[in-house]
């Protein structure tokens, strides 16, 4: 950090922050240390171990439906659903990997997230790391977080940033329409039309040729697998479908609980209000889980980023009792209600 110094400060100024609440900070570092006494930050490796067969299954089985059944209408689309659920869910497993949060020792969750994003699901774990760490410092801070760079050029998002371009009478699109083309330009495109080609740009620029190797082999493997099985037209088209299935999943499990909240420039709060003004949870039930890899409990995700999905459940009741402490709203609603927030 010693780049960063400037000076030190005297003994008779102030060393805390004006736009801090310095009894919240000091109450969430006791949170923190009482979360790590009950064993929360502790992953449960068989719990991911299990997680990983059922994606790996996933994936088998849709090339022996394929295999079995020939390469008719019904089964090409059952296994197309079937693959996108596996993109979907190994996207849940690489995010797992990159918060550190699956093995005890950084590096192992390093080099198994090499192979889950990069083998599973052919993207790279540099630039996930690079992307997802800046939103999860500053969740819905314009100009800090990456999620929020669709506005203004594709979306107006938040209430004070859209009062701020209408005062300033700048409008790239028709945002009176936006919550109807969302549907075009928001789960319908982003992987398939966009993501799917700027992780290889970004690979390239940045040299990181480890990753792009990864990358390679999901490409390889799964060609080479399914040219047996199916002619190149048809072959092209169940990627473009695994593709398009993931794209729906991320974006509309991703969106839910940011979109709908308070979005605009840093204030330069304190942590924990910083991530509860930016996120909200979507009810516990088994197929919410599952369905969002656990972030359904987003609230929980942001506050202890390195803690195991399992245990978020644990520490509800304690950060509920904070919010409820310093009068901070703790929003939860179904999943559907969540979608529809979006919109």
């Amino acid at each position: 950090m010693k780049p960063l110094l400037i000076g030190e400060l005297a003994e008779d100024q102030p060393s805390f922050e004006p736009s801090k609440n310095k009894r919240l900070v000091e109450d969430f570092r006791q949170l923190r240390a009482t979360v790590e006494k009950m064993g929360l930050l502790n992953p449960n490796r068989l719990f991911f171990f299990l997680y990983l067969i059922h994606i790996l299954l996933l994936d088998v089985a849709a090339w022996l439906n394929l295999w079995y059944f020939g390469p008719s209408l019904l089964p090409f689309l059952v296994s197309g659903l079937l693959l996108g659920t596996v993109q979907a869910q190994a996207g849940w497993l690489q995010h797992d990997l990159g918060h550190l949060s699956v093995f005890g020792k950084s590096k192992w969750n390093h080099w198994v997230h090499k192979f889950v994003i990069g083998h599973l699901k052919g993207a790279p774990a540099s630039w996930w790391n690079h992307w997802h760490f800046q939103h999860h410092a500053k969740p819905n801070c314009f100009r800090k977080d990456p999620d929020l760079n669709m506005h203004p050029m594709l979306f107006a998002l938040g209430k004070k940033l859209s009062v701020e371009l209408g005062v300033k009478k700048k409008k790239f699109m028709p945002y009176n329409h936006q919550h109807k083309y969302f549907f075009i330009l928001g789960p319908p495109a982003l992987v398939p039309f966009y993501l799917q080609w700027y992780i290889f740009y970004f690979v390239v620029q940045r040299k990181q040729w480890v990753d792009l190797a990864w990358m390679v082999t999901f490409y390889i493997r799964f060609f080479l697998t399914y040219s047996f099985l199916l002619e190149l037209k048809s072959l092209l088209a169940l990627f473009f479908m695994l593709r398009f299935i993931e794209s729906h999943w991320f974006v509309w499990v991703t969106q839910m609980n940011h979109i709908p909240m308070n979005i605009d420039y840093d204030k330069n709060v304190e942590w924990f209000s910083t991530q509860l003004q930016a996120t909200c949870n979507v009810h516990q039930s088994f197929f919410n889980d599952w369905f969002s890899g656990h972030l359904n409990f987003q609230i929980e995700h942001h506050l202890f980023p390195t803690m195991p999905r399992h245990n978020f459940w644990k520490v509800t009741p304690l950060v509920k009792s904070m919010c409820a402490k310093y009068g901070i709203e703790y929003q939860s609603k179904p999943l559907l209600t969540a979608f529809a927030d979006i919109v």
